[in-house]
């Protein structure tokens, strides 16, 4: 099974919609741009935000059995993936990509 890197890529936060919809909360994400996980396999990485996960866990599992292509050549590397988190308040990009 092959390794796979997750970089973050991209944070954006929209302080209009945390402020008309989103009840105060104590913590947030913890992610920073050019933060990166390897995963071994499709084993979700150590301290790796949970949510986050559950958005890129498919891709990952993809490209971690070999898989390739997405959509019909969606990606320039075609071993990769940009995916985002879904929190709709303080999205995350990620790029996917196996090394192995």
């Amino acid at each position: 099974m092959k390794k796979i890197k997750i970089t973050v890529i991209r944070k954006a936060r929209y302080d209009d919609l945390i402020e008309k919809y989103e009840n105060p909360i104590e913590h947030a994400c913890d992610l920073q741009e050019g933060q990166v996980f390897i995963c071994d396999g499709w084993q979700k990485p150590k301290d790796f935000c949970d949510s986050a996960w559950e958005s890129l866990s498919p891709f990952v599992m993809t490209l971690a059995h070999g898989g390739e292509n997405f959509y019909d050549g969606w990606m320039k590397n075609p071993k990769s993936a940009m995916i985002s988190c879904n929190d709709g308040f303080r999205p995350v990009s990620f790029y996917v990509e196996a090394i192995e």
